[in-house]
């Protein structure tokens, strides 16, 4: 396995970061919205292998009540969607978070160009999710018998719980909570693509995108593009069954209770803890390379 030096993974990630603020707005878009499936697809997984997990006899050895295991199995699984994303070279923005202002730092591409970039592969994610995760709870999340009624399924069931979780940062300190965790979730996300860049091989990369995503998913971070996914299903699901609607479950507080601020902590996570500072670590270094 071929395996990259520091300062050629951050120069290699300014590299990556300049053709895509060179694409135009179309790709950007059309390669969004791939990317946005792709997550939601990681994430649908990431749902239906955690459903009821907490009710099996493994999970009752680790005590009555034991999330880690179901964290354990949400990140064991969820990694797939940004495994593809890379390796298939879609868009995602929490990716662009840093890849994109990274071209800023090494090439001096307009800031202008990074948020042209941000703007459309954020619109196209969104896109994607969505119809993912209509997909989804059209799909797995319910059954319908011979008249057409429909029941929803364990899945469906477990996507309304994370969707209630999700929009549940209520007042202040919640939001700082929840910002929190999107900072720290795009810090391990952007450490996940420059491990995926030190690799030239595809085992390399699969095996040095999967760490750091499970152990954001593990750890119960915050996602934008995921969470476009999370709460849109869980929407979905209770239009169908309205009787297991949640109040806080709704495309308003999908945006003020947990997309906005999670867009920002990613923002923060993936510019100032990733670029920035790697950036300052190794700009000497990336000169002289020059």
């Amino acid at each position: 396995m071929v395996f990259h030096p520091p300062v050629a993974i951050v120069a290699k990630a300014g590299d990556a970061g300049k053709y895509k603020v060179g694409l135009p707005a179309w790709n950007m878009l059309l390669r969004g919205v791939l990317s946005g499936a792709f997550i939601a697809m990681g994430a649908a997984l990431a749902t239906v292998c955690s459903t009821g997990i907490q009710a099996t006899d493994v999970a009752m050895r680790f005590g009555a009540a034991s999330p880690g295991i179901s964290q354990l199995v949400l990140g064991a699984v969820f990694p797939v969607g940004l495994i593809i994303t890379i390796m298939t070279g879609a868009e995602l923005f929490t990716g662009d978070a840093m890849l994109a202002p990274m071209a800023a730092f090494v090439h001096k591409v307009s800031w202008a160009s990074v948020l042209n970039l941000w703007v459309w592969v954020y619109i196209g994610n969104f896109i994607g999710s969505v119809i993912f995760a209509y997909i989804m709870a059209y799909g797995p999340c319910v059954s319908y018998d011979a008249a057409g009624v429909a029941t929803v399924t364990a899945f469906g069931t477990r996507a309304i719980g994370i969707a209630a979780a999700k929009t549940g940062y209520v007042g202040g300190m919640a939001l700082w909570s929840c910002f929190l965790k999107a900072i720290a979730c795009n810090w391990l996300v952007n450490l996940a693509v420059l491990l995926g860049i030190c690799a030239d091989d595809a085992i390399g990369k699969i095996v040095g995108i999967w760490f750091p995503i499970f152990a954001f998913v593990a750890s119960g971070f915050e996602h934008s593009i995921a969470n476009m996914y999370f709460i849109p299903a869980g929407i979905f699901v209770t239009g169908i069954d309205p009787t297991k609607a949640v109040a806080t479950v709704n495309w308003v507080n999908m945006w003020t209770n947990n997309v906005i601020p999670v867009t920002l902590g990613n923002i923060v996570g993936g510019l100032f803890f990733v670029g920035v500072l790697y950036w300052v670590a190794f700009r000497k270094e990336i000169a002289a390379l020059k």
